[in-house]
């Protein structure tokens, strides 16, 4: 068990500070004397009316229908961090024009004439018009806060909070005084919004107004709590507004502590809705993506376009992972995998924790316990089953440690604000942390994934980073002090949120590299940010063996997969505690229809593999997870639709792909038969995609080797385009025991459909 830390309430100065801003007339305003108008932008400057202070202003609209804003200081002391490395290009704009500049109103018009960008000079505001219609507005309630960089004061100490900051027993030193950004943005005719994970919260984002702020701050928290605005492990900070005739999104790309506010009124307290989201960051600039829809399906679309779509996963990855922290040894493992046979469940992967390591130093085995690690992969790889093994960010401070000993003779450790090495405690007790922003660490990172260095792994093996918001026992808040220093001096403040996300890019890189970038990796990780979906797979981390954490698991999952993230899943059972059979047997139920679908449990949780339970536990178990099997086919097209566009929700009038049955893992199923489940809507008529690839390797994308089938039934008839299939059997078809159930909405047909494994042995 991890001890109690002390954990402030969400009081901090940057709270603080920009609160005692409230809702007026902005003091900043335009100089339209100022404007510049290029391909790519729209420029100007605007002024705050008290400091004199000039911001520079940029507006871009960007294929696709969406819009960014940025800004900045038009002359700061020294750069102000942006983010890099989360968009995957820069984004392809269209020229904006001016089309009305006079009376204090500079109107800009789109490419798409279906919007215009109408600025205000005094008080700056900007209204984003669709249409005629009033979509969005920004500062209109005139909260733009932006703390421009100053020479350190003669007495740092007068300003308790700007310059220095105390979290009980720990001081943070801001070199370069406060900085923190925010501003406000007003939704026309919004009363549901969504988004900003990762909280143990309710799908529909609630009213801050009485309460604390949503926290955009990735934590290591323990049995977080239920119902609670806290950030915990991930942040991704893309809020949804949705109403009947539009959908529309903010993208804030900012990786510092963030805190989010909302306030909506009801078409019962006021004419049209209204939703007010006030952002506020810690640190960096002002960059925000308007993202215009106009449809949901549209929003996920213009997300991918900028942060990547989730990477095709190996097919492996989405069957059954049987985790514990910790299994003991080679014969704990293989008692396990013998297990599942034994009692007929499939299952893909077994998982070593913390344990299986040479006391805790990654990248090694336990040589008492693991004596012979390659020979125990060979025996899951005969059985056609693969393992994960955990690889953490923190490095045991050790000289004799390999690891350790390269990555502090190159540098390549966070530093301390005093330019030490950063050293904080964590499973290894005294640790040093790897600077996984710096390109040059996770270059050297990746290498260590190298069959010749990572001794005793093979290509069966894959990979689980924990720990990575970072996580430090005995921190302020259980996390790495805001004044550590990164790559090109910037301190951790600015970074925090990336962290993880750095970690997974490197750890995946390392994997594709292995195998000379053959084969897809499979990568989990528990801390991620804005297109983390690129790298992996994540969880919900640390969750009790409870029915309320059964219950709030669904709205974070599906919050996670509205923020572009598709590879989600929470922990089976529940990490933390021991649950009742019954709770035990749901959540397996409730896994199996999950993306990613683990059962796991913490080391003084009593033993929990599926069998345990009673032979009628054991059985309702096993048919959860098989179900889960013969879906594969149609969760494996699912998710190449999210690879190459976006996340998609399965409605009525469908065909749906399965086997015929379940194999032992999903490397047995491989000779077994298709089937195609049809549910016809109102007009008797269903449509469906099947996706099948090897499963395994980057051939779909290097040399198009892979079947994308439609399957359309209209009249009575079945059919599949494109109109051939090259190297196959013929495609038979047979329509058994044909019934009919009349629902509320549609008639529905079951249908069979039987043809051969498809290999690579076809042509696209």
């Amino acid at each position: 068990m991890i001890e109690e830390v002390w954990r402030p309430k969400i009081i901090f100065s940057l709270d603080r500070r920009q609160k005692l801003l409230h809702p007026g007339k902005s003091l900043y305003r335009v100089l339209l004397d100022s404007v510049t108008l290029s391909d790519e932008s729209v420029k100007f400057q605007i002024i705050h009316e008290e400091n004199k202070v000039l911001l520079q202003v940029e507006i871009y609209e960007i294929e696709g229908n969406i819009f960014r804003l940025k800004i900045d200081e038009a002359s700061p002391l020294r750069a102000r961090y942006k983010v890099p490395d989360v968009l995957i290009k820069e984004p392809t704009t269209q020229r904006l024009f001016i089309s009305h500049k006079e009376a204090g109103i500079l109107v800009l018009s789109s490419a798409n004439e279906d919007y215009k960008l109408q600025v205000t000079a005094n008080p700056f505001q900007v209204e984003l018009q669709s249409k005629g219609e009033t979509v969005m507005s920004m500062n209109s309630n005139g909260l733009l806060y932006f703390e421009h960089l100053q020479p350190p004061p003669s007495d740092r100490y007068k300003d308790l909070g700007l310059w220095q900051e105390k979290f009980g027993s720990f001081l943070d030193i801001k070199a370069h005084g406060p900085t923190s950004v925010g501003v406000d943005f007003s939704l026309h005719g919004y009363e549901h919004v969504y988004g900003i994970p990762q909280h143990t919260e309710t799908l529909l984002l609630k009213n801050t107004s009485d309460g604390d702020a949503y926290r955009l701050y990735n934590l290591d928290i323990f049995g977080h709590k239920i119902h609670d605005k806290t950030g915990i492990y991930g942040s991704v900070p893309l809020l949804l507004a949705h109403k009947p005739n539009r959908t529309s999104g903010i993208f804030w790309l900012n990786s510092s502590e963030t805190l989010v506010d909302i306030s909506t009124k009801t078409a019962k307290q006021r004419a049209v809705p209204l939703t007010d989201v006030r952002w506020m960051s810690e640190s960096g600039i002002i960059d925000v993506f308007l993202l215009m829809g106009p449809t949901a399906f549209d929003i996920f679309k213009q997300f991918a376009q900028l942060t990547g779509t989730q990477a095709l996963p190996p097919l492996f990855s989405l069957g059954y992972h049987q985790c514990r922290w910790n299994y003991e040894d080679e014969q704990d493992v293989k008692a396990v995998d013998a297990g599942f046979d034994a009692h007929d469940i499939p299952y893909d992967v077994i998982w070593l924790d913390i344990e299986h390591t040479d006391g805790k130093r990654y990248f090694t085995w336990d040589k008492q316990k693991f004596q012979n690690p390659r020979k125990m992969q060979e025996h899951l790889r005969k059985k056609k089953r693969k393992l994960v093994v955990i690889v953490d960010p923190h490095i045991k401070v050790d000289p004799s440690y390999t690891l350790y000993a390269q990555a502090k003779e190159k540098g390549y450790f966070v530093k301390d604000r005093n330019g030490k090495d950063f050293e904080g405690i964590c499973w290894p007790g005294s640790s040093c942390y790897l600077d996984f922003t710096n390109p040059e660490v996770r270059k050297w990172y990746a290498d260590q994934f190298a069959f010749k260095t990572y001794k005793a792994s093979t290509n069966i093996l894959f990979v689980w980073n924990d720990m990575n918001e970072p996580s430090v026992f005995k921190g302020a808040e259980l996390t790495m002090q805001k004044d550590a220093v990164h790559y090109n001096n910037w301190e951790h403040r600015e970074v925090h949120n990336l962290y993880g996300f750095y970690q997974h890019m490197a750890t995946a890189e390392g994997l594709i590299r292995r195998s000379s970038g053959k084969e897809r990796p499979f990568v989990l990780a528990r801390s991620f940010f804005a297109g983390s979906q690129k790298y992996g797979a994540v969880w919900t981390g640390d969750n009790t063996a409870e029915w309320s954490y059964l219950k709030i698991s669904i709205p974070m999952l599906l919050t996670i997969n509205m923020a572009g993230i598709s590879f989600c899943g929470a922990d089976v059972g529940g990490f933390i505690g021991d649950p009742e059979p019954e709770l035990l047997v749901r959540w397996y139920q409730a896994g199996a229809y999950q993306p990613f679908f683990r059962g796991h449990s913490n080391m003084e949780s009593k033993r929990r593999e599926p069998w345990l339970f009673g032979e009628k536990n054991t059985q309702i178990i096993r048919r959860a997870i098989k179900e889960r099997y013969v879906l594969l086919p149609y969760l494996y097209t699912l998710f190449y639709r999210a690879h190459t566009a976006i996340p998609v929700f399965q409605r009525g009038g469908t065909v749906i792909p399965l086997k015929t049955t379940a194999g032992k893992s999903t490397e047995w199923m491989i000779d077994i038969s298709y089937e195609l489940h049809v549910a016809l809507d109102t007009e008797a008529c269903a449509v469906g995609e099947l996706y099948v690839d090897d499963g395994h390797s980057f051939q779909y994308l290097h040399k198009k080797q892979f079947l994308y089938r439609k399957f359309t039934f209209h009249k009575n008839v079945l059919s599949s385009s494109p109109s051939s299939f090259k190297n196959m059997q013929e495609l038979v078809l047979k329509l058994q025991n044909l019934t009919q159930s009349k629902t509320s909405l549609a008639y529905i047909m079951w249908l069979k459909v039987y043809f051969r494994s498809l290999y690579l042995e076809y042509e696209i």
